[in-house]
């Protein structure tokens, strides 16, 4: 096993659920962080490689430290912690109830890289500010909202040939493409990986369905047959998650959930973002993943 193996073993090591306190060995380094060995045959690029590869997109952190301190714990400032000012940059994964950092910061004898797992703490949630189910997906998973960006939904409804609920609008500039908890995966427009563009995704699946009598979704057909299946998620276990597009109004289609089996349609009569948040927070949803995580997060594979 090469050193980036056994530095990716270590992490997921830490990671794991139930890992226990975080106590570093290094001299003066505070509690709730373990800093991890590396050599000086390393660079930070190809180590951000191997991270992104198993744990999505980083965040740079600023080191000039944060004004709002919620502010600082959901963007990872506890990676900056032991090194102070002698930080010069640092990168940052969320992972359940874990930050991984790799960065390089001075020492003594000249710029060194460093990389280290930290607690992460989801602060709780003013309940004045969670108006919306919406606002309960970023709270339970401490999201950086200003990472929103802007879409052109009129055109990616006119391309659909439909209009969309408005709350997955919201989750999907928000959160743009990437994984809640590492499972459910939104499809959204402008994914960079083509199977996860809902646009593009809508229309093959479309297409598929028309060309082959599979009976794959019986008893239910494929949008665009009117009242029909539109995809707006997936998981790792080839879990589809549907929109069934009955009705004018898009805000209130039920969600089907087909998983990799026969016969296992699941009806959920409530809104997308319901469904998310009770996913991430409810032991008794039959997608739970509250009965594995007790801290959730969102897993970007945004590059820019």
């Amino acid at each position: 096993m090469n050193e980036q193996e056994e530095l990716l073993s270590a992490v997921h090591h830490l990671t794991w659920p139930g890992t226990g306190d975080l106590v570093c060995d290094e001299a003066g380094h505070p509690a709730g962080h373990v800093c991890l060995p590396l050599s000086d045959e390393n660079d930070l690029d190809s180590i951000q490689e191997a991270l992104s590869g198993r744990y999505g997109q980083p965040r740079d952190l600023a080191t000039g430290g944060y004004a709002d301190p919620t502010a600082s714990v959901r963007t990872g400032l506890p990676l900056l912690a032991p090194f102070g000012a002698r930080i010069v940059e640092m990168r940052a994964w969320a992972h359940a109830g874990r930050w991984i950092g790799c960065g390089a910061a001075r020492f003594d004898d000249g710029v060194r890289l460093v990389a280290l797992v930290a607690e992460r703490k989801v602060p709780a949630a003013d309940p004045a500010e969670v108006t919306s189910w919406v606002d309960g997906v970023v709270a339970v998973t401490g999201w950086d909202t200003t990472r929103a960006r802007t879409v052109d939904w009129e055109a990616v409804e006119a391309r659909i040939g439909s209009a969309l609920p408005g709350d997955y609008k919201r989750l999907a500039e928000l959160f743009g493409h990437g994984a809640f908890d590492g499972y459910l995966q939104l499809r959204v427009p402008g994914a960079e990986f083509e199977s996860d563009d809902i646009v593009l995704h809508t229309a093959r699946l479309g297409e598929w369905a028309r060309a082959h009598d599979s009976g794959l979704w019986e008893p239910y057909e494929v949008y665009p047959v009117p009242g029909g299946l539109l995809e707006w998620a997936s998981s790792e276990q080839a879990d589809q998650f549907f929109w069934l597009t009955e009705g004018p109004d898009p805000d209130r289609w039920p969600i089907l959930v087909k998983e990799d089996v026969p016969d296992s349609w699941r009806r959920f009569d409530g809104t997308t973002a319901e469904f998310v948040h009770r996913l991430l927070t409810d032991r008794q949803h039959p997608f739970s993943t509250a009965r594995y995580f007790d801290t959730h997060w969102f897993e970007s594979y945004e590059t820019a």
